[in-house]
């Protein structure tokens, strides 16, 4: 049978009271010294072992319910800290949305942790991407401000800035606006989604929800909490929260899969408006693409010059253009990796500042 709930808060009541140890109490039950930890771990049991438990209980407990003092070595103190932390009820959902101003949520826990030092860069080091900044700025601020505000989706390609913008455009808000948290779910604890919104609308904290990586595939129906919750829904999304994706792809889906449910479907135009739909629930679109050469110089230079790695020896630009040759690609992820590799040639350590992400 399963262990009822109770039965573990019986027997760490009794552990506690008694200064005894889990295999103590575990040979004088059933001689066996491994029961506890078994239990803790949610291994079965049957109903004779837990009538012996409880007689032993019963059996063994003073009238006042406690000794007169208990043992002071370290091992119970610590026995009893441990015992007292699995009787204590849960916190309160948010409860510790004020222990700091970034937090990322677990699914298997359901619950918050806190970030002390986010990765980032200032969005002042951002090229090429100004329309972008200027416009996710504003919508965060109304936000901040308790105005109405979108959901947005950056989509586009990778490399481009697009999860480095919603991490610097925080960090700019934060500094007028305190009391905006920066919350991320992972794309794969997306089912998970609706617990955590009831956790946050509890808070009297606004909240930036971010999810990076936003992508769904033919046999992920995920999607569809995620649209219900987004504006669907009957509570629909808190007025404490707002909630900004990134994607390398604009309807969140690949454009193969979109075919496929084209050509499969009974009605096709239905089949696919479904899922294409999603990226309806996001207000503000702002799509990123690659770099020119000029722009993605100007992304190099700028960094150069914020960490002071000028030598007469490099040719910055000459060497930028050959590191983007080499990986096929013009962009602020590049743009940084070479960066990077530059400062340790120059034997600067100066740049342990956050590497920019899609």
């Amino acid at each position: 049978m399963s262990i009822p709930s109770e039965l573990l808060q019986e027997i760490d009541a009794f552990l506690l009271a008694n200064g005894m140890a889990d295999t103590t109490f575990g040979r004088q039950v059933a001689n066996d010294g491994k029961l506890i930890a078994r239990l803790r771990s949610g291994k079965g049991i049957t109903t004779s072992t837990v009538e012996k438990i409880r007689d032993y209980i019963k059996t063994n407990t003073s009238p006042g319910g406690a000794p007169d003092a208990l043992p002071a070595s370290p091992e119970v103190l610590e026995r009893i800290a441990g015992a007292l932390e699995r009787l204590a009820p849960e916190a309160k959902a948010g409860d510790n949305l004020g222990d700091a101003d970034a937090f990322v949520w677990h699914a298997d826990g359901l619950r918050l942790e806190a970030v002390k030092k986010v990765s980032r860069i200032d969005i002042i080091l951002l090229k090429g991407i100004d329309e972008q900044a200027d416009r996710l700025l504003d919508n965060t601020l109304r936000f901040a401000k308790g105005l109405p505000a979108n959901n947005a989706l950056l989509w586009g390609a990778r490399g481009t800035g697009k999860s480095s913008l919603v991490k610097a455009v925080h960090a700019k808000v934060l500094k007028k606006f305190p009391n905006l948290a920066l919350v991320e779910i992972h794309r794969e604890d997306l089912p998970t989604l609706p617990k955590l919104l009831s956790l946050l609308r509890q808070s009297d904290r606004y909240c930036l929800l971010f999810c990076d990586d936003l992508s769904f595939e033919s046999s992920d129906a995920s999607y569809k909490s995620l649209k219900a919750v987004l504006e669907g829904g009957i509570e629909g999304r808190p007025d404490n929260v707002i909630f900004y994706a990134t994607s390398n792809r604009r309807h969140l889906m690949a454009r193969d899969m979109i075919e496929n449910e084209r050509s499969t479907a009974i009605n096709p135009s239905e089949a696919v408006e479904e899922k294409v739909s999603l990226s309806d629930r996001f207000g503000l679109w702002l799509g990123f693409h690659n770099h020119d050469q000029d722009t993605y110089l100007a992304i190099v230079d700028g960094y150069a010059k914020h960490f002071k790695l000028k030598s007469p020896k490099i040719n910055l630009k000459a060497e930028a253009i050959e590191w983007s040759m080499t990986r096929g690609s013009r962009s602020g992820r590049v743009a940084w990796q070479y960066i990077q590799d530059l400062a340790r040639r120059l034997a600067r350590g100066r740049t342990k500042q956050a590497v920019p992400k899609t």
